[in-house]
């Protein structure tokens, strides 16, 4: 049996989601969290790496910034690979590379030996980062889109809450190598799901037709419970002619440079609090425990701040939203300059900047699936991704020159807290549509 619609895309717009559609977006949100994981994993590992080998400080530094350089490359070069060749393919291919980078890891003996195989994990998520995004927005349907990115958003706070806690108890029985294997295990579990659940994505089927894309595109419609369609829909003649480069042409470049600017300006108030809690903390005369216990509260506090803010974008408006966020994000982060020296006060303070901070962050992921079309979808994001990574380079430098020239936690702390408001101002200029109309995306 045939629908009577030969546009597949309308149909899963305005079709409620299946089981299957659900399925997709519960492994986007472990696929995500792999990230999370694997931060909180070199953060704990770090110690043991630098005791072993007799590192200094700056030769850590470099270790710990690796997968940095990777995930800004991957999201830059990857994205484009999926516009190009395909969700599916691109995310198997991606996580292969995350699973091989860190087997590796616990295998080598050097410091430049380890970069590399740290670039070679951050490559895979940063790659990873452009798909997945893409894919939550084009296995959703109209209605639960931007639910389904936000969604997909949570993973990283819940991936660095839990791989946090295990990494703990896994390096009090065993060596820092310990944490690498578990995460390649974790890794590697999830690539059967991959391939099990996650099809091609109709709407690039439909908008690049590759060899037997209606036959793919009604393998995935039956399996999402709809009826075969006849034909594709007839593309329009500008179609064929559409390239990843468009992100940098007139009537793209406009919003590719506002979002990659604002997530930039976002990035540095997140890394702020990530990089630097624990050692703020620590400076205040607690152990190095409890630093470590503040910035687990902040992560928890980052993990139910994007479940609350998925929830909202079904009843309020995207960018408001967002917006918001930020400007409540500088607030407390400028309060966190200023609140007295005990740890519940201090793990409060931080778990509620961080419920704001990443609340917008997941709110930029679903900006990025709104301003970019299916064509450009995954490079648009992992563009914006991978030179908005650059927050997370400058922020740890900027805060800790200013500390070095002499000026207290309470003016860092607004300074770096303007990160957002930056962030913010930049939004006010952003136009992104509402999606409703998918055959147009």
């Amino acid at each position: 049996m045939q629908t009577e619609t030969n546009d597949p895309r309308e149909l899963i717009a305005r079709s409620p989601m299946s089981a299957l559609q659900v399925l997709v977006i519960g492994v986007t949100v472990a696929l995500n969290a792999l990230d999370g994981f694997d931060v909180a994993s070199i953060s704990f590992a770090g110690p043991g790496i630098r005791k072993e080998w007799g590192l200094d400080a700056g030769a850590l530094g470099v270790v710990l910034s690796m997968e940095v350089v990777g995930m800004a490359i991957g999201s830059l070069c990857l994205g484009g690979v999926a516009d190009k060749m395909g969700r599916r393919r691109t995310i198997l291919g991606c996580t292969a590379l995350m699973a091989l980078g860190m087997f590796m890891v616990p295998t080598t003996h050097g410091l430049v030996e380890l970069s590399i195989w740290r670039v070679i994990t951050g490559l895979g998520i940063g790659g990873m980062l452009a798909v997945i995004n893409a894919v939550a927005a084009e296995f959703s349907n109209a209605r639960r889109r931007n639910l389904s990115v936000t969604l997909m958003s949570t993973g990283y706070p819940l991936g660095a809450v839990v791989g946090g806690m295990i990494a703990q108890r896994l390096l009090a029985a065993y060596t820092w190598r310990s944490v690498f294997y578990l995460g390649a295990i974790a890794t590697s579990v999830l690539i059967p799901f991959v391939v099990a659940f996650i099809p091609e994505s109709v709407q690039w089927l439909t908008q690049k037709r590759p060899a037997g894309a209606l036959e793919s595109v009604n393998k995935t419609l039956r399996r999402f419970g709809h009826d075969a369609i006849a034909s594709l829909p007839a593309l329009a003649p500008t179609a064929r002619r559409l390239s990843i480069a468009d992100i940098f042409k007139p009537g793209l470049v406009d919003t590719t440079i506002l979002v990659t600017l604002a997530y930039f300006f976002h990035i540095t108030t997140f890394y702020f609090i990530i990089k630097w809690t624990p050692n703020i903390v620590s400076s205040f005369g607690f152990p190095a425990s409890s630093a470590a216990g503040v910035l687990v509260w902040a992560n928890v506090g980052g993990l139910f701040g994007g479940l609350v803010f998925a929830a909202f974008t079904q009843k309020f408006a995207l960018r408001p939203l967002t917006i918001a966020s930020m400007l409540i994000g500088t607030v407390m982060v400028s309060l966190f300059g200023i609140t007295p020296h005990d740890l519940g006060k201090l793990s409060m303070v931080c778990a509620v900047a961080e419920f704001f901070i990443n609340g917008a962050i997941v709110g930029m992921y679903a900006l990025f699936a709104q301003a970019f079309p299916t064509h450009v979808r995954a490079f648009g994001s992992g563009f914006a991704i991978g030179l908005g990574r650059g927050g997370s380079f400058v922020a740890p430098i900027i805060a800790g020159y200013l500390f070095q020239f002499g000026y207290g936690l309470p003016v860092v702390a607004v300074v770096m807290g303007l990160g957002s408001t930056m962030a913010a101002i930049v939004l006010l200029r952003l136009k992104v549509s509402s999606e409703t109309s998918v055959a147009a995306t």
